[in-house]
């Protein structure tokens, strides 16, 4: 490990708004927080939005600048990223604003039923030959239901077109309900200030010419989910170790 990630590491340790659950904590097992974030953390009831797969923060901390009156967590396994996005929140003095060092799939243990009002999934790794780990697939989306309010919305943010494909036959295949879907967000008209909030991923991307989609639907409520039997037309680039692709 590099000297500049064990400088980073250690003094996250002292940022106030980084929790970093150790295994026994969160492996089969309810957080001390879980229930409890409002009450313990942001003290107060607004609503909380979560951005699965959060890297560095960019929508975490966009997002908690333009709504003082909703509190906001990114959560990521990588320390490293989540360094950037809690430290300009430090720095800027949002105390709306917190991070979690886990993985997703340990949500469940983090959060209480319903504690969750959106849910934001930022450029993730498409996953084209892992469907258990794609983050809108049925296993995540099992996972949000159980943490999202009966009108909790879904923003899915992507390059790939894979992934976007794939979660539009998600979508009709479980009959979920879309209040937005567009294969090219900013030639739609549809970015607005919020979703014109760019992560370190979408510039790159951008730079490169690749249309950025964008979906937005809600579960309301469905607890149980098909997995649609498709074949889809692989992205014509890597879709694993994205910093690797990124030339």
């Amino acid at each position: 490990m590099g000297k500049n990630k064990l400088q980073r590491f250690a003094e996250m340790k002292s940022f106030e708004n980084v929790f970093q659950p150790t295994h026994n904590e969160v492996w089969e097992t309810n957080y001390q927080l879980k229930g409890k974030w409002n009450k313990e953390v942001f003290k107060n009831n607004h609503p909380i939005v979560l951005e699965v797969g959060c890297g560095k923060g960019e929508y975490t901390v966009g997002l908690a600048k333009q709504f003082p009156n909703k509190n906001f967590i990114g959560i990521d396994i990588k320390g490293a990223r989540i360094f950037c996005g809690a430290k300009e929140a430090r720095d800027t003095g949002l105390t709306n604003v917190a991070f979690i060092r886990t993985y997703a799939e340990l949500l469940q243990s983090i959060f209480e039923a319903e504690e969750i009002a959106e849910i934001w999934i930022t450029f993730p790794d498409p996953q084209m030959k892992k469907v258990g780990k794609r983050l809108t697939g049925t296993r995540f989306l099992k996972l949000y239901s159980n943490l999202l309010s009966k009108d909790g919305i879904i923003h899915l943010k992507s390059d790939s077109n894979f992934l976007y494909e794939y979660t539009k036959y998600v979508i009709a295949e479980n009959k979920l309900k879309v209040l937005v879907d567009t294969d090219d967000l900013y030639r739609s008209g549809k970015a607005d200030e919020i979703l014109s909030i760019r992560t370190y991923y979408e510039q790159q991307f951008l730079t490169r010419g690749i249309p950025i989609k964008y979906q937005k639907f809600m579960l309301e409520g469905k607890s149980e989910f098909v997995e649609p039997d498709v074949e889809i037309e692989l992205d014509e680039y890597r879709s694993f170790g994205r910093e690797r692709r990124i030339q």
